[in-house]
């Protein structure tokens, strides 16, 4: 199945999966109290767009945003089944909060090497990788901070559809196709904890018009899939800057998909510029160190990284573009060029 089918098929189990929250929720979600709406964003990530064709080759995510909630285990606005996993994952949601949602995510990225011509084992340059992933997150926001947690887990190795994903994009743009893909690290599957806290720093206070914000962040991951400890944050100038935490996909945690205090019935046009910054501690990364349970293909990653990214997003009626680009420090020893990379997110309200 190539990439296009999977994302197909996700949308579809999602949409199976709500019947009970759309036939029995809908007028509870409309009425009573404001809420944040249903939002999906869509983002594709490629390195061609920062004009290479190697380490973090391509990567897309769609993620499914519930509106406001009173809890995750009785509100009428998420699906029955998201109602029944939530009862087993108390340990992830927040106690406190003014204002609450969560999300569903389904994603896959895509690791080369720099020589697409060689189908040899290239020991001094990055192993072959992808990964499949989906995940379930939980937002708290109180004021100015919001604290977020996911739970991702899937598979890394062939089962992934990593060289079948990008054949089809290849074939598509017209470009070479990688030979190296039978090199690719083991089937093997792969979790992560996410959890980082982050604090927003307003001019405007939610007035309309020009404005600027500033959003800092920390925290961390722990898993087989990564474990790392981050910080950073992120930079926004522009007309009618939207009341959340952030405008950049540049980490898990960072995307748009927090609770916000402006009603539903409030799409006001903007647009905006920013600049963002994360900075990593390191200490086990599946797509550098390699399999954690078999021989595989690894490097020397280095363990300080450093990422710093630049863009625009434009708000308009229930949608939202972004489009940033994204440059990078070595991530391992031998690594012949600095990472680059471009984005663009689509969202939509409904």
């Amino acid at each position: 199945m190539n990439r296009t089918g999977w994302l197909l098929s996700a949308v579809i189990a999602c949409a199976c999966a709500a019947p009970d929250a759309q036939a029995q929720g809908r007028e509870a979600c409309k009425h009573g109290r404001t809420r944040l709406p249903p939002i999906v964003n869509l983002r594709v990530d490629n390195d061609l767009l920062g004009g290479q064709d190697q380490g973090y080759s391509n990567g897309v995510q769609l993620t499914l945003v519930s509106p406001n909630l009173r809890d995750y285990t009785d509100d009428p606005c998420i699906p029955r089944l998201a109602r029944w996993v939530n009862r087993h994952l108390n340990a992830l949601q927040p106690a406190t909060f003014e204002q609450q949602n969560m999300i569903a995510t389904f994603s896959q990225g895509i690791f080369t090497p720099s020589d697409f011509t060689r189908a040899d084992l290239i020991e001094d340059d990055r192993p072959y990788a992808a990964a499949l992933l989906v995940g379930l997150g939980y937002n708290a926001r109180e004021g100015d901070r919001l604290r977020t947690t996911q739970l991702q887990f899937g598979i890394v190795g062939p089962a992934a559809l990593g060289e079948q994903a990008q054949d089809a994009v290849h074939q598509i743009t017209g470009s070479e196709k990688f030979r190296g893909w039978d090199n690719q690290l083991e089937n093997e599957p792969v979790f992560r904890l996410i959890h980082e806290r982050m604090l927003r720093f307003s001019s405007s206070d939610g007035a309309r018009g020009w404005g600027w914000d500033t959003i800092t962040h920390y925290g961390g991951s722990f898993g087989n899939l990564a474990t790392y400890v981050n910080a950073g944050a992120e930079f926004r100038f522009g007309k009618n800057l939207p009341d959340d935490f952030g405008s950049t996909p540049l980490r898990p945690a960072g995307e748009n998909t927090a609770p916000t205090r402006e009603p539903q019935s409030q799409y006001t046009p903007g647009a905006h510029m920013f600049l963002t910054m994360d900075t990593r501690w390191v200490f086990y990364d599946i797509t550098l160190d390699g399999n954690t349970f078999r021989d595989s293909h690894s490097v020397d990653k280095r363990n300080a990284v450093a990422n710093i990214g630049y863009g625009v997003a434009v708000m308009f009626n229930r949608w939202k573009f972004a489009l940033a680009r994204y440059h990078g420090t070595r991530e391992f020893d031998g690594q012949q060029e600095t990472p680059v990379f471009g984005s663009f997110t689509i969202s939509r309200a409904f």
